[in-house]
């Protein structure tokens, strides 16, 4: 009877032991939900928009110099003109797509599956005065969507991050550093804003001298078991910043001062978005 009982614990044994390695491994792979209410995605859009634009209506539709695209919202969304292919990846209608779930997306937008300028010199020549008015007044109007917007992109970029990691220890450390700084008053407005401002940090494009600053290295580099968790990320910003100006094939200092004063709001806000 004894003999009999042994292959059957151990197969037992042996599907258990998989199964609580797969909720191991899944802590790695799936994300948290994060979740902010309307009255602070609407806080942490509005600094966003400051820092991306002044807080300027007129900085919600720009096509920058050298660049084959216009970048639209408070988070910069990319939107192609026909034709064009790059190795950016497209952004508006994505956040288009997001806002229809839970608003009505005017016509006007709806049958504008492009935009109306082919290049950044038509922008300036052609401005479409109508248009424009009704897309910033748009953009002015759902700032709180496009904040949850960005967080569903945060929240869908850990996962990538972590997989880059090789060792399972900073692997963990990582995660729960995401995770703490989440929690924290202005959290999850530092994360998602230092993300749009400098990278997840996984691309090769993100590194001087193999030697990134996205949100990965920022992780990776905090102090262990911090007094202050926003103090830590701060300081170990400003740390990945100040390294990425000294391996920059080109003078990149005059940024520095304008980047640190970026970092030092992420240490105050009213409100606390949470994480489940």
């Amino acid at each position: 009877m004894k003999t009999k009982l042994i292959p059957v614990l151990w197969i037992f044994f042996f599907t258990l032991s998989l199964f609580i390695l797969g909720l191991i491994a899944r802590q790695y792979i799936e994300p948290r939900e994060i979740i902010i209410s309307p009255q602070q995605a609407e806080e942490i859009g509005n600094k966003i928009w400051q820092n991306e634009g002044a807080g300027k209506a007129e900085n919600l539709i720009v096509w920058n110099k050298g660049e084959d695209f216009p970048s639209l919202g408070i988070g910069h969304f990319i939107w192609f003109p026909a034709g064009v292919e790059t190795r950016f990846k497209e952004s508006f209608p994505d956040l288009i797509r997001f806002i229809a779930k839970t608003r009505t997306i005017p016509r006007w937008l709806q049958d504008q599956p492009f935009p109306p300028w082919q290049s950044h010199e038509d922008f300036h020549q052609n401005s479409h005065p109508d248009f424009n008015k009704k897309l910033r007044r748009f953009l002015q109007d759902t700032t709180a969507e496009q904040t949850q917007f960005m967080v569903l992109r945060l929240q869908t970029a850990l996962p990538k991050i972590l997989k880059t990691i090789k060792s399972g220890f900073s692997r963990e450390a990582v995660r729960t550093n995401f995770y703490h700084v989440a929690m924290q008053t202005n959290g999850v407005y530092a994360l998602v804003d230092y993300v749009n401002f400098k990278g997840e940090g996984i691309a090769a494009n993100e590194h001087y001298k193999n030697q990134g600053w996205g949100l990965l290295q920022v992780l990776e580099n905090m102090d262990r078991n911090p007094a202050d968790t926003m103090q830590a990320f701060i300081k170990s910003a400003d740390q990945r910043l100040t390294r990425r100006v000294a391996n920059a094939p080109r003078d990149e200092r005059r940024w520095l001062p304008g980047w640190r004063k970026r970092l030092k709001t992420y240490a105050s806000t009213p409100s606390k978005p949470g994480s489940n």
